[in-house]
Formats: structure tokens, C-alpha cells, sequence
């Protein structure tokens, strides 16, 4: 993927700025959800539509400590365990009970229902994060920028935990470590540090 073709990332005010608009209008708690899905697990638009809430349940029913995203709700065979991060947590269960609260939860059915009906497609997803940076006059963003971030964010981080870029990769749900690397955001603040300290 050519570097002008990727989706731009966002960085914290920017962020923020998406946050704060989502929760003044409808549906914000189903927006903002899909939107956390996307920064801070880095799903594609794909996976957030297929997602059920199964693959985010523990054997008893409670919200587990992991997303158990499976391949038939991924890209290929890139099913994966993804930790929740606990803000996206804290979204899914305000989430499932309002759909419980609304008689319409199922623990086979889907996280993200529209209006009409019981889950919405990978288009409509990528519609909806595209009207949301088309508002906010965020140019280059598209449904790819909150997982771009993810991935760039899990990447200037991970060392930090004692992981590797294996692990961003694994996340990611990549097969190459090569299309992980395509996906890192390049830091012009870490490249002038470094060469300061050389």
C-alpha cells in the first residue's frame, strides 16, 4: 500500500475531538463503542460488524478480560485474543445492557445492531466512521484510522511492556510482520530524539 493511500492517524486531541462529537448525537453509546473498537482493539470494519457478544463473554456470562474474535468474524484466519482495553470495556457493558434493557440482547447475537435491524453490514461501518471524519474536517481519515492507530500506538509502546512487534503483530491479526510495519505510523518527534542521543 502506497504511503499517500493509507489512512491517516489520529493523534490524542484528535482522539478526543471524535469522542466528544459522538456523544452528543443519536446513538452515541452504539457509535462511541464502534468507535473504541476501532482505536483501541483495532478492528477492521469487518470484524466490528460480524463481532458478537460471545466473543466477548466469559463461560458465565460476564464480560471477559478478552476479545475471542474468531476467523469467520475476521480477515482470512486472523481470529485472534485481543485484550480489552478498559475503556472499551466499560463501553460494551453500559452497551449490553441497554440492549438488554431493550429486550433485544442475545448473547449469540451481535454487538452492533442499527435501528432496524439485528447487526449492521461492514459497509455501513465504514459509512458511518467516513460521515464522522467528514464532519469533524478530518481529510485522509477513513474507517483504517482508528486501527492505523492502534497498531502505530501498540508498536511505540510495546517495548515498554516487554513485548515485541510480534505481539502488535498478533494483534493485528496479521500473517506478515512485513504488513504490520506498513501499518506503523513514522515518528518525526522519535527520529529527531534518536539522532540526538547518537
Amino acid at each position: 500500500m502506497a504511503l499517500g493511500k493509507q489512512a491517516k492517524t489520529l493523534n490524542k486531541n484528535q482522539i478526543s475531538a471524535v469522542q466528544n462529537y459522538l456523544a452528543g448525537r443519536r446513538n452515541a453509546l452504539r457509535n462511541q463503542t464502534i468507535f473504541l473498537l476501532s482505536i483501541k482493539a483495532g478492528l477492521r470494519a469487518k470484524e466490528i460488524a460480524k463481532l458478537r457478544w460471545e466473543m466477548v463473554l466469559d463461560a458465565d456470562g460476564t464480560l471477559s478480560a478478552c476479545l475471542n474474535l474468531s476467523d469467520d468474524a475476521s480477515k482470512g484466519k486472523s481470529g485472534r485474543r485481543i485484550p480489552l482495553n478498559k475503556d472499551l470495556k466499560a463501553r460494551l457493558s453500559e452497551l449490553r445492557q441497554q440492549q438488554i434493557q431493550e429486550g433485544c440482547y442475545s448473547s449469540a447475537g451481535h454487538v452492533i445492531r442499527t435501528e432496524r435491524a439485528d447487526r449492521t453490514s461492514p459497509q455501513a461501518v465504514v459509512n458511518m466512521f467516513s460521515r464522522w471524519y467528514r464532519d469533524l474536517g478530518l481529510i485522509g481519515c477513513s474507517s483504517h484510522s482508528g486501527r492505523r492507530t492502534f497498531i502505530t500506538n501498540a508498536a511505540q509502546k510495546i517495548t515498554t511492556v516487554g513485548g515485541s512487534l510480534r505481539d502488535v503483530q498478533y494483534l493485528a491479526g496479521h500473517s506478515s510482520l512485513q504488513t504490520t510495519e506498513r501499518y506503523i505510523e513514522y515518528s518525526e518527534k522519535a527520529r529527531r530524539s534518536i539522532v540526538d542521543i547518537i
